[in-house]
């Protein structure tokens, strides 16, 4: 590799992460609470186009709050030059307020509650005691990308500091760490699966056995033991999804087709699968529909172009 080309292998990936995230949730969105094999039943030929087919209250292209909430986070770290966690709450709690279409219970209630924003996730996991869904994972891919250089720790950190805006349980926080380090890895040029083993032992000790469970080269989503709604299901699939497939395409394709909490598990799926394969295995087809509407920000509709130059920023020292 010649020194000038480690840059733009490192900007290819990181913006196959923040595209490919977005790609994977508009795609799944239309599928989601669906049954198992639903998207190749529609679609049984790969590259055969018509995948963006909205449905279900999406247009076709439409990405769902997963990439709205990562695109407000991305702003926030641009704008504001640092991880200035009141500010994230705050776009959080105006794009909360603007009623969009898809706001998970657990966010919206912390959302909409009234709390302060280093309190709010904490009261609600206080009165319900359930708080490890996939809310804080779906948003991840901007931070992990902006976080990366400044290696594990760091990564690791910010990703449980951000995952704790919304979420109280910390196994939603291992979860969304989890991630940050595994896209960071694949960001190197790594394998991220090879990566695993370090990753599981960077975790709290009281989240690693759960998450070793479902990061295991033979466990398969049919095993899960919750709904992939939940961050370790959620978090097992798109490593599954990637582990078991050879292209973006094919991981993105078989995320959807678990059937259940779709354009997460796809928007997961997709940053992994993005950090490994970078922009370009990403389907133009598949890009040129995507726009991603902000809810409680005027009319703003981001394109294609908008995320991939938010993706530069964030890969900018």
């Amino acid at each position: 590799m010649t020194a000038g080309s480690r840059p733009a292998r490192l900007a290819e990936r990181g913006l196959g992460t923040v595209l490919g995230s977005a790609v994977g949730d508009a795609l799944g969105a239309p599928f989601e609470f669906g049954p198992e094999g639903a998207f190749s039943a529609r679609f049984p030929r790969p590259g055969g186009g018509g995948e963006m087919c909205g449905g279900g209250g999406w247009d076709p292209g439409e990405a769902t709050d997963d990439t709205q909430l990562a695109v407000l986070t991305a702003e926030s770290l641009l704008e504001r030059g640092r991880l200035d966690l009141p500010d994230v709450f705050t776009r959080f709690r105006r794009w909360a307020a603007a009623d969009p279409k898809d706001i998970g219970l657990q966010t919206e209630a912390v959302l909409t509650g009234g709390d302060p924003w280093d309190t709010a996730a904490a009261r609600h996991f206080q009165v319900s005691q359930r708080a490890a869904g996939n809310g804080a994972l779906m948003r991840a891919a901007p931070s992990a990308v902006h976080f990366a250089r400044h290696g594990r720790e760091a990564t690791m950190t910010a990703a449980r500091r951000l995952s704790a805006l919304t979420h109280g349980d910390p196994a939603a926080w291992e979860g969304t760490a989890a991630l940050h380090e595994l896209v960071r890895v694949a960001l190197t040029g790594a394998d991220p699966l090879t990566a695993v083993p370090d990753t599981l032992s960077a975790l709290h000790p009281a989240h690693r056995e759960r998450y070793a469970v479902v990061l295991a080269p033979d466990w398969h989503p049919d095993q899960a033991t919750e709904f992939n709604g939940a961050v370790w299901p959620c978090l097992g699939s798109a490593v599954w999804a990637l582990r078991t497939t050879g292209s973006y395409e094919e991981a993105v394709r078989a995320a959807i087709d678990l059937g259940g909490d779709t354009d997460t598990v796809a928007a997961v799926t997709g940053a992994l699968a993005g950090a490994v394969y970078g922009l370009s295995a990403i389907p133009a087809r598949w890009t040129e529909p995507l726009h991603v509407p902000l809810p409680g920000f005027g009319e703003r509709v981001l394109r294609a172009g908008d995320l991939t130059e938010l993706a530069r920023g964030l890969l900018a020292p």
